[in-house]
């Protein structure tokens, strides 16, 4: 009678631990996407499983853009770029004449951002990368940095009001300081560029800029006396996007990763990459299917498009996380 007593009260004690462990995903509703997050971590951080994996092969890549913050109505960057592109305007009167600068300009001019930015996204990707270039060039990259940062600070949505910086997701927020509680080395893969990138992701997502790849613009080397400078040129040497994210990835880190979160087509060839290892791997798409509290989008989309990726996730078996149905809450404002 004794011994069933004990075993019953060391049982109860048991359950009493587990139930009171904190959720890490307090944000994400229960359900099939949380349940293969959090299984996918304890199998392969379980050294007496036969999913373990070493602590050094623990790499995660994470694309930014729609995954980690929002990227309505244009790509973040972008709206910097422009705000940038109409402060610089007046010391470059050439650029009333010019295209694709002289379209963008007109347009803020008799319509605010939304219609410059229109105006750019009109003009397609040698447009982007246009203004891009000119906006860039001539800074170092601190000096870039220390742009990007003043503007973050303070640069607000063109539609909902809100700071930019605050329409990160508070759900991938927690994926985060999961992975790293679990010793994955989380990394960001964006098509954006890589020194805007790296000027928030420490700030923002407690991730350190060695471990951001983007797409990348020209350097050249300056030489006053015994000072050497990096300084940014106009060339966009290359575009971290679609077949470039693994090529990067493998550049840039050496190991292939065993956990990769996307949301569009353009990282339909990291998921993919990641899952043709010989080992475990876990593959998520966060599928924008929530119109309330963020946007609705996916196969016609002109930013974020997920048209062939989401074929490919059912055929592989991939998560695809349902914004509407799978978060609790959607943003989290940061600490100001």
């Amino acid at each position: 009678m004794q011994t069933r007593l004990l075993t019953l009260l060391v049982a109860c004690i048991a359950l009493a631990a587990c139930s009171a462990r904190p959720d890490p995903l307090p944000s994400w509703r229960d359900g099939p996407s949380k349940r293969a997050i959090l299984e996918f971590v304890e199998r392969t951080t379980d050294a007496k499983g036969d999913a373990f994996i070493p602590p050094e092969e623990r790499i995660a890549v994470l694309d930014n853009d729609g995954t980690l913050w929002a990227e309505q109505p244009a790509y973040f960057h972008l709206i910097y770029e422009i705000d940038r592109l109409v402060g610089l305007a007046e010391p470059a009167p050439a650029w009333a004449s010019d295209e694709p600068y002289a379209s963008i300009l007109a347009a803020a001019r008799s319509g605010g951002r939304p219609a410059a930015l229109a105006a750019t996204l009109n003009g397609g990707r040698d447009a982007i990368a246009k203004v891009v270039a000119v906006t860039h060039a001539g800074l170092t990259p601190d000096e870039f940095a220390v742009e990007a940062k003043r503007w973050l600070a303070t640069a607000r949505h063109p539609e909902r009001g809100e700071r930019l910086f605050d329409l990160a997701y508070r759900p991938m927020l927690e994926v985060l300081d999961l992975l790293r509680a679990n010793g994955f080395r989380p990394h960001i893969v964006s098509g954006g560029g890589i020194d805007f990138v790296r000027a928030l992701a420490d700030d923002r997502y407690g991730i350190p800029p060695e471990r951001v790849i983007g797409s990348t613009g020209g350097l050249r080397l300056e030489r006053q006396g015994d000072l050497v400078s990096l300084v940014k040129t106009p060339e966009i040497v290359f575009i971290d996007d679609g077949d470039g994210k693994p090529i990067a990835i493998e550049r840039t880190i050496g190991r292939r990763p065993v956990i990769a979160f996307g949301n569009s087509d353009g990282d339909l060839a990291m998921l993919e990459w990641t899952s043709s290892g010989s080992g475990p791997s876990l593959c998520v798409l966060i599928h924008h299917t929530d119109a309330v509290r963020e946007w609705a989008y996916d196969r016609g989309s002109p930013v974020g498009r997920l048209d062939l990726g989401l074929d490919e996730a059912g055929r592989r078996g991939w998560t695809v996380v349902d914004m509407a149905r799978d978060w609790d809450t959607v943003f989290v404002p940061a600490a100001r």
